[in-house]
């Protein structure tokens, strides 16, 4: 499976093709279609060639220019699938954390189905303020974002309220390492840990933890969450990517049913848990 970074660029390539296409079509070479759209003939080879992402309004002056205005709509859906597939941090967070945090509210309420798999961090919608304020802090200093940290946590929280009001069953599974990552300090990952032994009581919850001592049968991997088994959401370090291709998505289910299998439930996984607070302790 080629990586998510190339096959967003392979879907820029695809517009790119669209444009081209549609410049032949109209029997007008890169020059005229420039003098139409009163830019540079290098922005037409920068854009045909995939070198340059066209905008919005690219898009509406090109189709125009070839006389098939009413191909914009499509291709500029095409254009921002493509371009939110792969996603550098350093562009979600240029403004700071806050605004990212609101932005994934509407998916949130939407999903009805969560699967999500973590391995390095206690999920978002699980963490507690004093949790989610010393990771965002940490993540803001490293990426040096603009201090907002106070009115992101408070849109994380708000954002958490799906794990207790609407229509929604969230199948979670997390690393036993997660227990024992020090996040904030041994208060802060106290209470955490309880807050983490309090939500798992919800009928909309199924907690699993993969022990350390498990016979692995998948290897970890990133933090990853399924939204209603029809678009994937993955983070690593630099990018957050988006998968919404049925065999990508296919993929991660199948993974996160591997994991389901090696991961405790029930009272083992509260005694994960409770040893893990006693050796906070």
């Amino acid at each position: 499976m080629s990586s998510p970074s190339s096959k967003a660029q392979e879907a820029r390539e695809a517009v790119a093709v669209r444009l081209r296409e549609m410049r032949l079509d109209a029997g007008i070479t890169g020059r005229e279609l420039a003098v139409r759209c009163r830019w540079s003939e290098s922005k037409s080879s920068r854009i045909e060639h995939a070198k340059t992402p066209p905008s919005d309004a690219d898009i509406r002056a090109w189709c125009t220019a070839c006389g098939m205005p009413e191909n914009a709509d499509d291709l500029i859906a095409a254009n921002r699938q493509a371009d939110s597939m792969y996603v550098q941090w350093k562009r979600l967070q240029r403004t700071g954390l806050r605004r990212l945090q609101e932005s994934g509210v509407p998916l949130y309420e939407q999903t009805q189905q969560f699967h999500v798999y973590c391995s390095n961090v206690v999920p978002g919608f699980f963490q507690t303020p004093g949790y989610a304020m010393a990771l965002l802090t940490s993540i803001a200093q490293f990426r040096g974002t603009p201090d907002d940290v106070s009115d992101a946590v408070k849109a994380r929280m708000d954002r958490s309220r799906v794990i207790r009001e609407g229509d929604h069953r969230f199948a979670v599974l997390i690393e036993e390492a997660v227990l024992r990552y020090q996040i904030g300090g041994a208060e802060v990952m106290a209470a955490q840990l309880g807050h983490l032994l309090s939500v798992m009581a919800l009928p909309s919850i199924s907690l699993g933890i993969i022990p350390f001592t498990a016979p692995r049968k998948a290897w970890p991997l990133e933090t990853f969450t399924i939204f209603d088994g029809q678009r994937v959401h993955v983070e690593t370090l630099s990018a957050a990517i988006k998968e919404t291709q049925p065999s990508d998505v296919a993929l991660y289910l199948k993974a996160f049913g591997n994991l389901k299998h090696v991961a405790t439930y029930g009272a083992d996984a509260r005694s994960l848990i409770t040893a893990a607070i006693d050796a906070v302790g």
